[in-house]
């Protein structure tokens, strides 16, 4: 794979930068547990999945969309009957969400740091961007980045007009992330490369049952890796 003609690096955040999807899972078994004596946690948390399914083409991403599910599912899975303190204990466990402190990937920051020396780096991520501006100037990764893309979904046509607003060629551009979904494939499918560093959670929506061959791929185990090859 041709990486000598990389110019900019784009990361996604969640699970790339920081820590995020942990939080994610126990905030589900969290609410699991509360509306236990409604309907068992297994079926309890496929409701909920399924509502934030519904709701992510209206809501989008991020923990105050996902606030807005666990109230709607937790109403659904209660018949409406549930303590309105339930009610206010959801919101304050997204407020706790969106207050939770920063936690780095492991090696990032150097990483970081080597990468901007020779290269043009980006943070490329959705969600909420709000909460996203936050956690970049919480982390302290801000001084290592050219430019932040948030968008509401990472789609071809999103990584077509970044590679453009970049005055860049797609042969020229590299995303690297943890989501195969996001940051891989459609990354690939516009030509340009495309770097893998798994998260030992990934959320189920960005689940891929396939496995990546293309000259422009390769996978890492950790950030420092990428030393090695750019």
């Amino acid at each position: 794979m041709p990486l000598q003609n990389i110019k900019v690096i784009a990361f996604d955040a969640d699970d790339t930068l920081w820590v995020n999807e942990t939080f994610f899972r126990k905030a589900e078994e969290e609410f699991c547990e509360l509306l236990e004596q409604y309907m068992p946690k297994e079926e309890a948390n496929k409701l909920l999945f399924d509502v934030e399914m519904k709701n992510l083409p209206l809501y989008g991403y991020g923990i105050k969309p996902f606030t807005l599910s666990l109230i709607e599912a937790a109403i659904t899975i209660s018949n409406g009957e549930m303590n309105i303190s339930l009610v206010q204990e959801l919101i304050e466990k997204g407020k706790q969400m969106l207050q939770a402190p920063i936690e780095l990937i492991d090696g990032i920051d150097k990483t970081l740091s080597e990468l901007s020396k020779k290269y043009r780096l980006v943070m490329a991520t959705k969600g909420d961007l709000l909460d996203q501006e936050r956690k970049l100037v919480n982390s302290g990764l801000e001084k290592y980045f050219h430019h932040i893309e948030i968008v509401s979904d990472k789609t071809e046509k999103q990584y077509r007009k970044l590679v453009n607003h970049l005055d860049v060629t797609e042969n020229e551009f590299l995303m690297v992330g943890n989501s195969l979904k996001s940051d891989v494939l459609p990354v690939l499918n516009i030509g340009a490369h495309a770097f893998h560093i798994p998260f030992h959670t990934t959320w189920a929506h960005e689940m891929v049952d396939k496995e990546v061959n293309h000259p422009k791929f390769r996978s890492f185990t950790k950030a420092s890796e990428l030393l090695q090859v750019l």
